[in-house]
């Protein structure tokens, strides 16, 4: 434990540009949209499937889960689309940053 170890060379991060940001948005909206296909056929399987018991303890346990699993999903979805929506907001703040840059390198 004597010896001396190298030390991880601190890495500054890498600044956000328009296209990364527009890259992003688009992978995070593929996914915010696979989510939506998933949550609605979650929605639909669930309603087409009615719990077939009259014990009053199953009905609700079956219908805690089937909130949950469906919670879940939505909860995906809604965090994937509000991420691909942040992501465009930057592109565009990043965008509108640079303008006044590159006028008053003309003047």
């Amino acid at each position: 434990m004597s010896e001396d170890s190298p030390k991880p060379e601190k890495k500054e991060p890498i600044p956000p540009t328009p296209l990364r940001c527009l890259v992003g948005s688009g992978i995070s909206a593929t996914l915010a949209w696979g989510l939506y296909l998933l949550t609605s056929a979650i929605a639909v399987s669930f309603a087409s499937k009615p719990v077939l018991s009259d014990k009053a303890i199953v009905q609700r346990i079956a219908s805690a889960v089937r909130t949950l699993v469906l919670g879940l999903a939505s909860m995906g979805t809604f965090i994937f689309a509000f991420v691909a929506i942040g992501l465009i907001l930057l592109m565009v703040q990043l965008i509108l940053q640079k303008q006044p840059d590159r006028n008053d390198g003309e003047s």
